[in-house]
């Protein structure tokens, strides 16, 4: 491992671009549990607009909906991966930007309902220099949760890092 060990902040390893490359088609991080309560629920219906029943009127989701109660929207659980890739995934030394590149086959199979907590498991499947500086992965991605067989959301992420190539090994 490279000599930056952890990044303090974060815990999580600091590798260089042959250690990361090492990681090939392992599991290279498991988040730990975040709860998806009734509050997250409803800030993410406000920020997105989508105020459907199934997600901010508990009452009403327990009376005519499958699920027992309110379920989180299907994107909170998609957009929640970049806080927990940020809690268990490496990092580049150099720590360069990284941004968002796509999403395949995403899929969600199973409703988190309110108060339920979720975890990502995140796979390096790939990991490719489209350009130089520019290094294309991609994650295949297992949202948990907590109790269950099923998971709520498997998906293949792609990310870019955008790195000063003489700085970073």
């Amino acid at each position: 491992m490279s000599e930056t060990a952890t990044n303090e902040a974060t815990k999580v390893r600091v590798l260089t671009r042959p250690e990361m490359r090492e990681l090939i088609g392992k599991v290279i991080g498991i988040s730990p549990w975040i709860l998806v309560d009734q509050a997250r629920i409803d800030g993410f219906a406000d920020v997105t607009e989508d105020h459907q029943f199934l997600h901010v009127d508990p009452e009403r989701a327990a009376a005519e909906a499958p699920f027992g109660g309110t379920i989180a929207h299907g994107f909170l659980t998609l957009s929640l991966l970049v806080r927990m890739a940020n809690l268990c995934a490496p990092l580049l030394v150099g720590n360069p930007p990284i941004i968002n590149f796509g999403l395949d086959k995403i899929r969600w199979l199973t409703p988190v309902k309110s108060g339920q907590r979720i975890r990502g498991r995140f796979t390096l499947a790939e990991m490719n220099e489209k350009t130089p500086g520019r290094i294309l992965f991609r994650h295949s991605v297992s949202v948990e949760i907590e109790g269950e067989d099923r998971a709520a959301m498997v998906a293949h992420w792609l990310t870019a890092a955008l790195m000063d190539d003489e700085a970073t090994p």
